[in-house]
């Protein structure tokens, strides 16, 4: 089942269908060994692609595992403008061994308590969002994951879910809201450009036939950093 996709994202093909632990593991095994830290694993995509889903399934196959929404690095900083913030606040203690205690700085100036806590002697730490995998963070990022999806699909669940969270007002607001994100979201992706950084690509809407707790998986796009396992 072909994509409607932006111009400019290629089409990742062939797809492959693996279930969840086979899943966790190529992550694993392409993401490489690392020393006294958790390996640092991207979950990036365009908005309602299916970032949130794959993360959250991905969280609880991986027992030591813990995951950062960039929605609460982003929160109140200019929009994708916050990438030094995720490296410096998040990324480069856990690359130290440390464990993670930050309350990003927009977060006193209005109003929002506590902070962004990630513990030590994990295994893996996931950072879903869009532009997780962005340039100012992507030498610290161990793998790179791109939830590629249709286009249009996403746009419609994407509204379907803000209109049912009622985060962004009325129905028209929003729509409206959803416009404007997008127009940002799109010129940011298309100077970005992370599928060329992804080592995995995942189908966040359906190409393939699954079964319950499969995962459609293609190899990374050609020039794509190369995964370890290219099967």
């Amino acid at each position: 089942m072909p994509m409607t996709l932006p111009d400019g994202e290629p089409q990742a093909e062939p797809w492959r269908a693996l279930d969840t632990p086979e899943l966790v593991a190529r992550i694993l095994r392409s993401a490489g060994e690392v020393a006294a830290r958790p390996r640092l694993v991207a979950v990036d995509g365009r908005g309602a692609s299916g970032k949130s889903s794959l993360a959250a399934a991905l969280q609880a196959a991986v027992p030591r595992s813990a995951l950062v929404h960039t929605d609460d690095i982003a929160w109140n900083e200019p929009l994708f403008a916050w990438g030094n913030v995720l490296r410096e606040g998040v990324l480069m203690p856990l690359h130290r061994g440390e464990p993670v205690r930050f309350r990003p700085p927009a977060w006193q100036p209005h109003g929002r308590s506590g902070g962004i806590q990630v513990e030590q002697g994990l295994d893996l730490v996931l950072i879903e969002g869009v532009g997780a995998s962005q340039a100012p963070v992507a030498d610290v990022i161990d793998l790179a994951i791109w939830v590629q999806a249709d286009f249009d699909e996403a746009e419609r669940r994407g509204i379907q879910r803000d209109i049912a969270q009622g985060v962004n007002g009325d129905s028209d607001q929003t729509i409206a809201f959803w416009h404007y994100w997008m127009a940002a979201e799109l010129a940011f992706l298309a100077k970005d450009r992370p599928w060329e950084r992804a080592g995995l690509v995942v189908a966040g809407t359906p190409v393939i036939e699954l079964e319950a707790g499969q995962f459609a998986v293609a190899v990374p796009h050609p020039g794509n950093r190369p995964s370890t396992d290219s099967r």
